[in-house]
Order: structure tokens, then C-alpha cells, then sequence
């Protein structure tokens, strides 16, 4: 397999970024949507994304989007406007090929180029043993589980929280 370029997404990608996403609420436990969201608010999502200046990235392989990664805020008070929740959704078949990896680490040499101080990753199931994989690989530490807060596919599953510190962090005082 040759290597994938990781690009900044363009609108003309959501085609192929909301059938991943759909794949992945329709199987996976990634997310805890149980609709998957059609085009029009793929698109909505993207634009909001965008236009808060957030990064937001796909990777390509022969010219056709594989995965993509982006970044959002963590929560919507200002106090936390250092601080970035990260997505990160690949074709099935792409899985454990290390292009995750590479989303993630760009996703995260941007972010830190932008200014923002703290990255958390909030994990559906804490099963998921590929995610946590790639963000320990990237630095991330474990910061806790949420045990039981999400019901999809008839059982009960885990959020995992894990969080990495951007540049500096919180060892100095951001700019205004």
C-alpha cells in the first residue's frame, strides 16, 4: 500500500466522510450516535468546525478519502477555549494500518501551531483497544473511564478519557 496524503478536508470530501461516519455509528461503538447524520449535516458539522478555525484533516489514498481527523472544542465555556476534543474515523478496511496514527499526530502538530494548550480524546467503549492504542502511541494519558454511560447494540458501554498536553501546556500562561 502506498502512503496516504494527509491534506486539509474540503467540502467536496463529505461525501465520502459521511459514509465513513455512517459505517461507523451504523457498527461500531466509536460513537454514541445511533442515526447516522446524512450529507446536509455532515456539511453543517464541517462548516461549524471550519469556521471556528478548527483543523480538520483527511487522508487520501489514489485520490479517494480513507479517513479523516479533526479537532473541536471541548466544551462550550469560555474558559475552556484551550482545549480541543479530537475525532479520528477510518474505512474499515483501512484499520490498523497506521494511518489513524498519522491523522492523530498531524491533527496534533496543528493544534499546537494554533495555540491550544490540552487535547482529550473521549473513547466510546472502553474495548476499543485500536483508539486507545493510537493515542497512547501519541502520548496520551489515561485520566479516567465513565463506566456505563452510553446504551447502543443492547448493552451497556464505557467512555475513556485520555488527555495530552499541547506545547507548553499548562506550564505557562497562553496569549490572549
Amino acid at each position: 500500500m502506498s502512503a496516504p496524503e494527509i491534506r486539509p478536508a474540503i467540502e467536496a470530501d463529505l461525501a465520502a466522510i459521511t459514509g465513513i461516519y455512517e459505517h461507523a455509528v451504523r457498527h461500531g461503538t466509536a460513537t454514541f450516535e445511533l442515526t447516522p447524520p446524512d450529507l446536509a449535516e455532515m456539511t453543517r458539522r464541517f462548516k461549524a468546525l471550519t469556521d471556528g478555525e478548527f483543523p480538520y484533516f483527511v487522508a487520501a489514498l489514489d485520490g479517494r478519502v480513507i479517513g479523516y481527523a479533526y479537532a473541536g472544542p471541548y466544551r462550550p465555556r469560555p474558559a475552556y477555549r484551550f482545549t480541543v476534543e479530537n475525532s479520528v474515523y477510518l474505512e474499515p478496511a483501512i484499520h490498523r494500518r497506521g494511518i489513524g496514527l498519522q491523522l492523530l499526530r498531524r491533527l496534533i502538530t496543528e493544534c499546537e501551531a494554533r495555540g491550544y494548550r490540552q487535547m482529550i480524546a473521549v473513547i466510546g467503549d472502553s474495548a476499543n483497544a485500536g483508539s486507545i492504542g493510537v493515542h497512547t502511541k501519541c502520548g496520551f494519558q489515561m485520566i479516567g473511564t465513565h463506566p456505563n454511560v452510553g446504551f447502543k447494540f443492547g448493552r451497556w458501554l464505557d467512555t475513556v478519557m485520555m488527555q495530552l498536553a499541547l506545547g507548553d501546556g499548562a506550564t505557562t500562561v497562553p496569549a490572549p
